[in-house]
């Protein structure tokens, strides 16, 4: 049963969010991010540091939380459709990340649709990647991980690293991924109303506009429709009343038929991208948690390997 800092969360979010509401534009839904981003800032722990990086000519910070770091990298890619956010707006989130999984995180700041439509972010992904582990980690000790829109970039990357055979992260973490732009997931209509956070209506323009002329069901895009075989271990979190819960599990089903590592975790009660209320939400900061423990299982696994 969802606490009931969540249910009065959940009303906050509701009456705040404007990606609900069909009648707003995109330069509307980034004025709102940002007058948002002051709130969101308390989130951050004390004695985080951030500092900003050219991750390879892609612009960037790292959030280096307090306290003793381990080995390794978050690499991490912000949500907001594809259209808004940026690593400031996620500054809270990714701070309590790297706290969990004591390490640093790198948050890239990739070109946002329309200006710049697909594969302009996947592009931007993947340079922070490669100049991550060119300059500061092998991927053995490397994570990614996004929140929707950022969840799909971390999987189109997966993807687009194994199609070039390139070294694969240690793991991957997605909260909330946007696994499918076809607009065809069950959830989007049998949920539509219960998520505070999206609506069909809205969510639908944006992703066309990072879309442009390209098939949406195209793997770099779609990756619900990849072949999986031989991604690194995947931790999904989703939330019960999420508009992209069927894609979500559908997604963790075809990747376990193809042989991947997945954790699924679907949290009842909660939204899209709940972690975001972290510290205010119970169920915010166990996901949290959990994402922690996932990061360190995984870093653990590999350095046994090495």
């Amino acid at each position: 049963m969802p606490s009931l800092r969540s249910i009065l969360f959940r009303h906050l979010v509701r009456l705040g969010s404007l990606s609900n509401r069909a009648d707003v534009s995109i330069a509307q839904l980034r004025a709102s991010m940002e007058k948002g981003d002051w709130f969101l800032s308390l989130s951050v722990p004390c004695g985080t540091v951030t500092e900003p990086v050219s991750a390879g000519g892609v612009p960037a910070e790292w959030v280096l939380p307090p306290g003793k770091r381990r080995r390794g990298t978050v690499l991490f890619l912000h949500g907001g459709a594809f259209v808004m956010g940026s690593p400031r707006s996620h500054r809270g989130l990714v701070a309590r990340i790297a706290a969990a999984a004591q390490l640093q995180a790198l948050a890239i700041d990739y070109r946002l649709a329309p200006e710049h439509p697909f594969p302009a972010a996947l592009e931007d992904t993947l340079t922070a990647y490669r100049w991550l582990l060119r300059e500061h980690c092998p991927a053995s000790e490397a994570v990614l991980i996004g929140d929707s829109a950022g969840g799909n970039l971390v999987l189109a990357a997966l993807l687009a690293l194994r199609a070039a055979g390139e070294a694969l992260p240690a793991a991957a973490v997605c909260l909330s991924p946007a696994t499918a732009l076809d607009g065809k997931g069950e959830s989007l209509r049998t949920h539509a109303g219960r998520d505070p956070v999206l609506r069909v209506e809205t969510v639908g323009p944006l992703v066309a506009a990072y879309v442009g002329n390209h098939d949406p069901t195209e793997p770099l895009l779609s990756p619900l429709y990849a072949d999986l075989h031989g991604l690194p271990p995947l931790l999904l979190q989703v939330g019960s009343d999420e508009i992209l819960l069927s894609d979500v599990v559908a997604f963790a089903e075809r990747a376990r038929q193809a042989g991947v590592a997945v954790e699924l975790e679907i949290w009842e009660g909660m939204w899209h991208v709940w972690q975001i209320g972290a510290p205010w939400m119970p169920e915010a900061t166990h996901a949290i948690q959990h994402i922690g423990a996932f990061i360190q299982r995984q870093l653990a696994t590999q350095a046994r390997a090495a």
